[in-house]
């Protein structure tokens, strides 16, 4: 009758029911035919002795209507009891007693007409409206759960507090537009400081009923507010957006990269520059990247017969654990795979999104594009060992760059590692242990672990379990940042640390992110994550230990012994030249003084 469409859920068994209507709340005509629609289907609901409102909408939504289920006098007797203990009205104004009408105070309305800012990304799903995305949140609150069931939202099971769930951030996106109570805009203060503790993990976009999508938009208000010269941003933003720069650079020396990021307190002074939290390590730099590695591997000897994929040399496997890539390599090549890679530096960009350095991550995608395109356009699969550079090809990919065809191909022809050997039913090892596996949150937003648990379980004969519980906490590079290493490992301790505690010495432990295994790593524990690559070479290898079964994985791969000295001639090289600057300038400076007294 009324044209409407909705969504009906909820818990049918004991008699409530769950809906959402398109109703048009921006028009005059779409507002009155709400009423008239509520007015009519309340009549509806208690000529079958039904309740108006079974959990939701006691207050305001439906309290108009509420003397038609109990009648004018019972609801006078209401009204008379509320007065004898809030006669001055104070409590609760407006709401089931004397209420406001069902079409006050909504929060569009006729002269509902927010600005349409200009913005990065695409937003496919809200027509490109930036406006039209902050008002998904319907305000459901499943990100508000007190314990760890799904991923989202990891500061709030924390703290505690709304403004760190999925829906007071969005709230506040919605007021920042509004410009009424939130008036500085993209400079706001109070939105920044919501957007600071939301580790951006992607729960809300798979968890959220509505896929919230917080992490774009996190990424998309701090480019408007750092944008121009009107705030700078800090530090870490830079060292840890630009990782990918930085690991390149001590890629050409890695020996003295570690030696000033190991040493104690030459590493105090390295995390103090970059804005570290004192209480992490630096991560090792591997002696040799995985790309310097492939170069000089043995490959199979090509044919025809070898399908051919690309294995995505991301930051993090490639700079620091180049084990986890070459067990990929090795993977692939034993299931009869020819492996190609990327000569060129490459990266995705992840980090940064995190810092809101939305151009330099459009000019990254686009160089990545024009470095793999002759593998795109022939249709070679992409394949990646870290989960979050894969979900920016799924997703920031085609946000960025909506229109690019081929950015949409590369988005559709890549997977995360255990759903490339599902989705082709790639043959793998067998292996009879225990497993506890921790699912990167990228990679739950962006196809989940599905494939991951019937790879190890159904495919290679593992015993397997996925442990839950939001986020480890490390989430890139936040659990890194100055101040936030307690609320880090608040965060892992929601599930991630005690199901880490939980496995027997026995038991692997999986996990394909860094983030994951580094929280891991650096957490009292005392056990180390694998990658399923790792888990395969184990079981291709036969060399799994009773106990600590991680301990038989191989170390990273040696930098050969000619490589070595010349990196050990240009250390020499640049520590005479330390000495000669050093003491030429302290015979200037005593030559200046001798003449000053003189």
């Amino acid at each position: 009758k009324y044209g409407y469409r909705g969504a009906l859920y909820g818990h049918f068994g004991q008699g409530c029911v769950h809906s959402r209507i398109s109703f048009d709340l921006r028009s005059a005509e779409g507002i009155r035919r709400y009423r008239a629609f509520l007015d009519e289907a309340s009549d509806l609901v208690v000529s079958y002795g039904g309740s108006l409102s079974g959990e939701h909408g006691d207050g305001q939504q439906r309290a108009e209507f509420l003397h038609k289920q109990y009648g004018p006098e019972l609801v006078e007797a209401m009204r008379e009891f509320k007065r004898i203990w809030d006669p001055r009205g104070k409590m609760n104004p407006g709401k089931v007693i004397s209420p406001y009408r069902v079409d006050q105070h909504l929060k569009l309305g006729v002269e509902y007409n927010p600005p349409r800012p200009m913005v990065k990304f695409a937003y496919r799903q809200d027509g490109g409206d930036f406006a039209h995305a902050t008002l998904r949140c319907v305000g459901v609150g499943k990100c508000r759960q007190p314990e760890g069931v799904d991923v989202m939202c990891p500061s709030y099971i924390v703290t505690h507090e709304e403004k760190h769930t999925t829906r007071g951030r969005a709230r506040l996106l919605f007021e920042m537009l509004q410009g009424e109570v939130i008036r500085d805009g993209w400079q706001s203060k109070e939105v920044y400081e919501a957007l600071d503790l939301c580790l951006a993990c992607k729960g809300c976009t798979s968890d959220c009923p509505v896929h919230v999508d917080m992490p774009t938009y996190k990424a998309e208000f701090l480019y408007h507010h750092f944008k121009g010269l009107r705030r700078r941003r800090s530090r870490h933003m830079y060292a840890f957006g630009f990782v990918d720069q930085a690991a390149r650079a001590a890629s050409l020396l890695p020996g003295l990269a570690n030696l000033l990021t190991q040493t104690p307190l030459l590493s105090g002074v390295a995390k103090r520059l970059a804005g570290m939290d004192s209480q992490r390590r630096i991560p090792m730099f591997a002696p040799l990247t995985l790309q310097q590695w492939f170069r000089r591997h043995t490959k199979p000897e090509s044919n025809t017969m070898r399908p051919r994929v690309l294995l995505w040399p991301d930051t993090f496997n490639n700079h620091f654990h180049t084990d986890v890539g070459v067990a990929g390599v090795e993977a692939l090549e034993a299931a009869g795979y020819e492996v190609v890679m990327p000569r060129a530096h490459v990266c995705c960009g992840r980090p940064l999104y995190d810092y809101g350095f939305l151009d330099m991550a459009e000019r990254y995608l686009r160089r990545t594009l024009r470095q793999l395109r002759s593998e795109i356009r022939r249709g070679t699969p992409v394949v990646g060992m870290e989960p979050s550079c894969i979900a920016v090809f799924k997703h920031e990919l085609r946000e960025m760059l909506p229109h690019d065809a081929d950015a949409a191909r590369l988005a559709k022809n890549c997977y995360h590692w255990s759903e490339f050997f599902e989705k082709f039913d790639i043959p793998t090892p067998t292996l009879a242990r225990k497993a506890v596996v921790w699912g990167h949150c990228h990679q739950k937003a962006t196809g989940g672990t599905g494939a991951d648990m019937t790879l190890l379980n159904t495919r290679m004969g593992l015993a397997a379990r996925e442990a839950k519980g939001g986020c480890c906490g490390l989430a890139g590079s936040w659990g890194f940042e100055s101040g936030k290493y307690e609320m880090s490992k608040a965060c892992g301790e929601v599930g991630f640390f005690p199901a880490a505690r939980s496995a027997d010495r026995q038991t692997l432990l999986i996990a394909d992110g860094f983030s994951c295994k580094t929280q891991l790593e650096q957490s009292e524990v005392g056990r180390k994550a694998l990658h399923v690559a790792q888990v395969m070479k184990l079981a291709r290898d036969g060399t799994v230990f009773a106990e600590f079964p991680e301990r038989a994985a191989p170390p990273p791969p040696a930098a050969p012994a000619g490589m070595r000295l010349v990196r050990a001639a240009a250390v020499c090289i640049l520590g005479a030249l330390l000495v000669g600057i050093t003491t030429k300038t302290a015979l200037s400076v005593s030559r200046a003084k001798g003449r000053q007294w003189s």
